[in-house]
This record gives structure tokens, C-alpha cells and sequence, in this order.
């Protein structure tokens, strides 16, 4: 099913361009998240249900991806532009705070387990957010012109008024709620 053309505000979320690849093309739907350098003393929340996907090329970190990942790595391919290549719908978010919980998600996503530990003990805050992710990729990625204001180690960036025309969800819906159930179960063994 293909959503109706909109121009609506939209945020984007920042997030590495190996992780992006992974969700657009349904490899995963989970992604865990800490926040930035510039997150506030709170770090980071889900303040968006709805947003699009913002790959960055800073601090990518082969050491902290799984193996098998490491070789969607890459520099950016479009120096001076934002690429942004799919709208992303939050499903289902856990605050996780046990370090053994936030380890047992490690088959779910992207990093490594070392990178998971890391994050979840960030700025001596014993947590780490787990999002479930509904990723309809764009079937042309909208394209914006890398300004300031879109700058900066934050976690989420407003775009204003955009045109994004997301195509059908990278994972099919039945395949989706098997990973949030496996999610849960993980969450609660």
C-alpha cells in the first residue's frame, strides 16, 4: 500500500548511513538509540512517532557494527547533500534498563554487543531506547541541500514543509509483528 503525497512538517532522525541502509531495505526494524553530544541533559527521547531517515558518515565506527554489516560502510556519496531515503514510523519503544536486556537485542540490530554496552552506559545513564520501526522507503530520496541548521551531533532535525512519498513498508506487516513479538520476548526473558 503506497501512503497519499503530503507535504507535511516532518522531522528527521540522524542516525548512521550503515544503520539507515539496514532499515530501508528490512535487513532490520530496530534500532537502538542513546542521543548525541548535544542532547539535553536528559538525552535522547522519542519526540517524533513519525519522521524521516537522516544517514550521517560521522563517527560511523567499523569496530561497532556486527560483522556482517561492516561492508554496507561507506564515505558519503553526496558531499554537500542530505539523502534522505525512507519515512520511518515508530511501532513500539521500550525504555530498556537492565544491561542484560539491552544485550539480548543484539540479533535484532546493527551494532555489536560492545557498542550496545557502550551506549547504554553513555554519560553514566543506565539505559539505552529501543525503537521498533515501521521503514517505508522512498522511492526517490528526497534530496536537500546540506545547510547549517542541519548540522550539529543532535539526534533530531525539523525540515519544515517537505514533499515525501513513501512507497510500501521495507518489511511486510505479518514479518513485522514477528519481530515485535521477538522483541518482547527478548525484553522480558
Amino acid at each position: 500500500m503506497t501512503l497519499p503525497h503530503t507535504r507535511t512538517p516532518l522531522s528527521a532522525l540522524k542516525e548512521w548511513d550503515a544503520q539507515c541502509q539496514l532499515l530501508a531495505t528490512g535487513r532490520v526494524s530496530l534500532l537502538l538509540r542513546k542521543g548525541g553530544i548535544m542532547e539535553t541533559h536528559d538525552g535522547f527521547e522519542v519526540e517524533h512517532r513519525r519522521f524521516l531517515l537522516y544517514p550521517t558518515f560521522l563517527h560511523q565506527n567499523p569496530q561497532e557494527l556486527q560483522p556482517e554489516h561492516q561492508a554496507l560502510l561507506r564515505s558519503d556519496p553526496a558531499p554537500g547533500q542530505i539523502v534522505l531515503p525512507a519515512l520511518a514510523e515508530v511501532v513500539a519503544v521500550h525504555k530498556v534498563t537492565s544491561l542484560e536486556a539491552a544485550l539480548r537485542l543484539e540479533p535484532l540490530q546493527g551494532l555489536n554487543a560492545g557498542a550496545i554496552e557502550r551506549r547504554f552506559h553513555y554519560r553514566n545513564r543506565p539505559w539505552i531506547h529501543a525503537l521498533l520501526l515501521r521503514v517505508r522507503p522512498l522511492p526517490t530520496p528526497l534530496v536537500l541541500e546540506e545547510t547549517p541548521d542541519l548540522l550539529g551531533c543532535v539526534s533530531w532535525v525539523p525540515l519544515g514543509g517537505v514533499d515525501a512519498q513513501p512507497g510500501g513498508p521495507a518489511v511486510p506487516e505479518p514479518e513485522l509483528e514477528a519481530r515485535r513479538h521477538a522483541l518482547e520476548r527478548l525484553l522480558t526473558a
